[in-house]
């Protein structure tokens, strides 16, 4: 199998970045995507280049790190699905594929399609998490929570922070992935006793980071790996608002 890959080089944020063209062969139907940016690198090295930068930990469709735009959709062709979850029979035998990294002011470009994601992190600092202490962990069945509850929780909690709704959001906004992270939380009973402080620190850092604002085209939903519903968004900016009156 052959393809033709267009992907992105750039040496560093404040260097110039361009497309290059690379005719690989050798490829295989079974084989990953990330696989096959691995057989172009060898062949890179055989030749004295460069080889091309990229993320990936797990490539178990766990962690997002290996988030790419891929002909123009985050993560792929495929839905619910990450880009090292991806395998090159997608696409066809001589196919051109444009690979291209995050692309979004909060995620400033480090090399090629690797992008810095920091600022996800800065905001799960700002209150995602239990600050209170809880002991040891209890038995499953001693805190009653409604199955609707849970299960809301669970859903959001599902978020893996690839940044992929930021990358498709024409905003670049980070609401789905911020709601996420406080729903998960704000609808479980360890996190009421600071959902108001929770809700309003974190989305306050969101705004300080430089992501855009929400304006609910959905695209965020559509292109997250672990289907994130954007009813989360609206959860959170009503919880905002309640907030806002009791401070």
């Amino acid at each position: 199998m052959k393809a033709t890959f267009k992907i992105w080089r750039q040496e560093g944020g404040d260097a110039e970045g361009q497309f290059r063209l690379y005719d690989v062969d050798g490829l295989t139907e079974d084989m990953s995507f990330l696989e096959a940016l691995d057989h172009l690198n060898e062949q890179l090295v055989q030749r004295n280049e460069n080889v091309i930068a990229f993320e990936y930990d797990c490539r178990e469709g766990i962690c997002g790190q290996c988030g790419v735009f891929i002909n123009g959709r985050a993560h792929g062709p495929n839905d619910a699905m990450t880009t090292c979850q991806v395998h090159m029979r997608s696409f066809k035998d001589g196919e051109l594929i444009v690979v291209e990294p995050w692309r979004a002011a909060a995620f400033p470009i480090i090399k090629d399609l690797v992008v810095d994601r920091s600022a996800l992190d800065r905001i799960i600092e700002h209150g995602g998490y239990i600050s209170a202490k809880t002991g040891t962990a209890p038995e499953a069945n001693a805190i009653l929570i409604a199955k609707d509850k849970a299960d809301k929780a669970m859903d959001a909690a599902a978020c893996i922070g690839c940044g992929a709704c930021v990358a498709s959001c024409k905003n670049a906004s980070a609401a789905l992935f911020t709601s996420a992270k406080i729903n998960h939380l704000n609808n479980l009973p360890q996190g009421k006793q600071e959902a108001s402080k929770r809700v309003l620190e974190m989305t306050r850092q969101m705004e300080l980071e430089g992501f855009g604002s929400c304006t609910f085209t959905g695209a965020c939903e559509v292109e997250c790996p672990e289907g994130i519903s954007i009813i989360n968004i609206a959860e959170m900016n009503a919880s905002r608002i309640k907030a806002k009156w009791l401070e």
